[in-house]
């Protein structure tokens, strides 16, 4: 960023702070808060106003009534800023709204802006189009994020569908938001930037819980794969084959990350394949077979099943967390929270599944992003 747009910025942040702070408090404004959403999505490129990123969060999640003049606030914002540093800011600062943890959250629906089409304004298209792209596709999966929770919100409990239809409803819901985490990265060369950098280490955070979940639900459907129907057992094959191509392609961004610099790719356990043997499975039952004439007894897929099961394991190796990955497939179980393990390496690993990317990787603090 030239010298003129760094002064340019600094000058247009403080203006709108001091427009904040005379904008008087109402059901929709807020002047404190609105000051630390400008002090977080600032025009500097080279800093993160980490502690008003936490004035927000604890604003939210003290009371959910902050929800709507944080929407207000940050939406005039997003929606008047051409500049892709703000525009950057923003969305991590969305992102890690929706990791608060506060009902009222989940059941926003969409985000209230839209970067579908954000173009900087600040610099040529030849220097922009990277960054433009990373803003476009960052902001396609929180939309649609935001979405799904507010899909999920509305079923009350139990939806009425058999158990397995419901594992693969959220297999294919997960999948499609991975899709679109894996499209959002650098593309040019000029992106190399602490600031890209921070942000990629949120999308690093959020494509391991999905594919935990992934995992979580593969293993599910596994478990009881000799019970479906034909027609699950169709919907079950299409998924385990996506699954498939996924983990190659997973494996092959965590690749990229790793050369571009992103520190949080080295922490992500290795990536392996469904096993073939369970994809057969679901052919013979498609094509009318079944286990008994496949010539494999209970017993056997049982001592099978338990093969494929895995554990993730977090260990210390010369001062750095690593995460070594047991047997043949990953299974992260929903009701272990790996922040609730008492030594502390596992505290140190539970940041990574509790969504905290952070600027300096000594500091833990309790919310992603920033």
């Amino acid at each position: 960023m030239g010298l003129w747009n760094r002064v340019s910025g600094v000058f247009k942040d403080k203006t709108s702070i001091v427009l904040a702070n005379f904008s008087g408090k109402s059901s929709f404004r807020n002047p404190v808060l609105e000051t630390a959403i400008i002090n977080t999505t600032s025009h500097d490129d080279c800093r993160i106003d980490k502690r008003s990123a936490q004035v927000v969060f604890s604003w939210i999640r003290a009371s959910p009534i902050s929800l709507w003049p944080f929407m207000w606030a940050l939406s005039r914002r997003m929606e008047r800023t051409q500049s892709w540093v703000v525009a950057i800011k923003g969305l991590m600062l969305m992102h890690g709204v929706l990791h608060c943890k506060v009902p009222a959250v989940e059941k926003m629906g969409r985000l209230p802006f839209d970067f579908s089409s954000f173009s900087d304004k600040h610099l040529g298209p030849s220097r922009t189009w990277g960054f433009n792209a990373f803003i476009r596709e960052y902001y396609a999966f929180l939309d649609q994020r935001t979405l799904i929770w507010a899909e999920k919100g509305n079923r009350n409990g139990d939806d009425g569908r058999a158990l397995m239809s419901q594992h693969l409803s959220r297999l294919h819901e997960c999948q499609s938001l991975l899709d679109m985490l894996l499209r959002v990265k650098p593309r040019d060369e000029n992106m190399k930037l602490c600031l890209i950098l921070e942000a990629m280490d949120c999308i690093i955070i959020e494509i391991y819980d999905v594919y935990s979940k992934i995992c979580t639900e593969i293993t599910k459907v596994l478990l009881n794969v000799d019970s479906v129907e034909k027609s699950e057992a169709t919907a079950a094959l299409k998924i385990l084959q996506k699954a498939t191509t996924q983990a190659e392609e997973l494996s092959s961004f965590f690749e990229f990350c790793k050369e571009f610099g992103v520190l949080k790719a080295y922490e992500f356990p290795t990536v392996t394949q469904i096993p073939e043997g369970e994809i057969e499975e679901l052919k013979r039952i498609i094509n009318g077979a079944s286990r008994t004439t496949a010539c494999k007894g209970d017993e056997e897929y049982s001592k099978e099943i338990d093969k494929m099961s895995a554990i993730v394991e977090y260990k210390e190796v010369e001062g750095t967390l690593k995460t070594v990955i047991t047997e043949k497939w990953m299974v992260f179980d929903e009701s272990t929270k790996i922040n609730e393990e008492k030594n502390s390496t596992a505290e140190e690993s539970a940041a990574l599944v509790d969504h905290v990317p952070v600027y300096n990787h000594r500091e833990i603090p309790d919310f992603i992003c920033f």
